[in-house]
């Protein structure tokens, strides 16, 4: 058995002191421009200890959206994914500082310190990840693995895992058809193993295998996990019992969820007016089209709504009904359509579907009617995702792509359902933030997939002219 390195143990303290060290350089540099810039146009300036407070205060929000965005998780993202989830943490700490700055000194003040000090942030983040990750790397190299694999395709799976080579390495991919003791023996020769989608009786077999000879394990979850995974325990006897509710959420969730999406919507309406009306402007001057376009989605319960959205295709973009998902590079997409669409500015005109209470801020993505039907008769399960309403955005939206597969979005959909929180919604919503300016999330579908799927589609209920990019 191949053995790990020796400094495997202490990987949590390594993340831990890395972090720290960036955290205490970003608020030395806050303290500094506090105590020199704002601290004076107090009416009574803070001598020792408010200093410490308000430096404390800004370590802590420091530290939450760092923890939100996972910014501090050394060795989990590429260095250039590290450098702009502490980049955004940072931006959303200064930000959140003025407040308490205002207060303070009872008196609007110049951001202009805040700015320089953010700047800086940036140049010693974009130095900290460089040489931080490098060090990190070259302690903890990446894992060789045992891929073992069953019936289901594992050729996309495997391309996700290439691309993360900094994290892993296939050493071999062996199938269940190799037979139990000849994947337990195999597994041995690796430093852990990578299992897909194979059947429960032999899966269950290599977890135990692997928990009693101390094999690291990465399984790829089972929709049965996810819903045990959210379950009670229960102690009413000497044999342990878990229960799962299975009813989506309860009342007081539905409540606080409902006040939060009218609150949140009717604000970023006031606040994105602007946008949305140069937006509308920027449309009907462009080929004298509608602003919007309509198209029926299925949400609660299979309740069927007209979702409303700026139009970025061109008019008559799917002819003849037929659905057509949108390819990389798509010449339908219009050059106003290619922006909005870049920024997610097209899904603003949904803040109307919430305020109506058809979809919610956050929740799984309402789809079209065609779909359901397709991805149904491919995975029975894909009905489970609408015990809630649909969402705007949604943690499928945060960690997957428009290009993710319906069976990934829906298990991703599920752990939001079987776990959701009033405090989930909120990291959703920042989260959100962050994949606006991350490219691969918008990555459209290849021309061949397009073209499977439109021939699927092509008998099912007739759809509107556009495609939704955020799915």
């Amino acid at each position: 058995m191949i053995k790990t390195n020796n400094y495997e143990q202490y990987k949590r303290v390594v993340r831990f002191t890395a972090g720290l060290i960036l955290m205490i350089i970003e608020t030395l540099f806050f303290a500094y421009v506090w105590i020199t810039m704002y601290n004076p146009k107090m009416e009574w300036p803070y001598i020792r200890m408010g200093h410490y407070f308000i430096a404390a205060v800004y370590a802590f929000a420091l530290f939450v959206f760092s923890n939100m965005y996972g910014a501090l998780k050394l060795g989990y993202m590429k260095t250039y994914e590290a450098v702009y989830a502490q980049t955004l943490a940072s931006i959303c700490t200064n930000a959140l500082m003025y407040i308490p700055i205002v207060l303070l000194t009872k008196h609007f003040q110049s951001i202009v310190p805040l700015l320089w000090m953010t700047v800086a942030d940036f140049f010693v983040i974009a130095v900290w990840s460089f040489f931080a990750i490098k060090l990190y790397r070259k302690i903890y190299p990446p894992r060789n693995v045992l891929l073992v694999y069953g019936e289901r395709p594992i050729s996309v799976f495997m391309d996700k895992i290439n691309d993360r080579t900094d994290r892993f390495v296939i050493g071999e991919a062996l199938h269940i058809s190799a037979g139990e003791d000849a994947i337990c023996k195999k597994i041995k020769e690796y430093e852990g193993v990578v299992i897909c989608d194979i059947p429960s009786h032999i899966r269950n077999s290599i977890l135990k295998f692997c928990y009693g000879e101390s094999i690291r394990v990465y399984a790829t979850p089972k929709i049965s996990d996810i819903i045990i995974r959210s379950a009670e325990n229960l102690h009413f006897f000497d044999t342990p019992l878990i229960l799962a509710r299975n009813d989506g959420l309860t009342f007081e969730q539905r409540f606080v969820k409902r006040m939060m999406d009218l609150l949140i919507s009717v604000a970023a309406l006031i606040f994105l007016s602007p946008v949305m009306i140069i937006t509308a402007l920027a449309i009907k001057l462009y080929d004298k089209g509608p602003v919007f376009f309509f198209q029926d989605r299925c949400t609660k319960n299979g309740k069927v709504f007209s979702i409303c959205k700026f139009r970025s295709m061109i008019v008559d973009a799917e002819k003849n009904g037929v659905s057509i998902p949108a390819t990389d590079r798509d010449p339908r997409i219009t050059p106003i359509g290619v922006f909005i669409r870049k920024y997610r500015i097209d899904e603003l005109p949904q803040l109307f579907n919430i305020i109506t209470g058809n979809m919610s801020l956050v929740g799984p993505r309402p789809e079209r009617i065609e779909h359901v039907k397709l991805y149904t008769e491919e995975i029975p399960e894909f009905g489970y995702r609408m015990k809630i309403k649909g969402g705007l955005t949604g943690l499928a939206q945060v960690y997957g792509k428009y290009n993710t597969s319906a069976y990934d979005k829906l298990k991703l959909d599920l752990m939001y359902i079987q776990n959701y929180s009033l405090l989930q919604d909120i990291e959703i919503i920042f989260k959100t933030i962050k994949i606006l300016f991350i490219k691969e999330s918008t990555e459209g579908f290849s021309a061949e997939a397009a073209t499977r799927i439109i021939c699927e589609t092509n008998d099912l209920i007739p759809s509107n002219e556009d495609n939704d990019i955020n799915e």
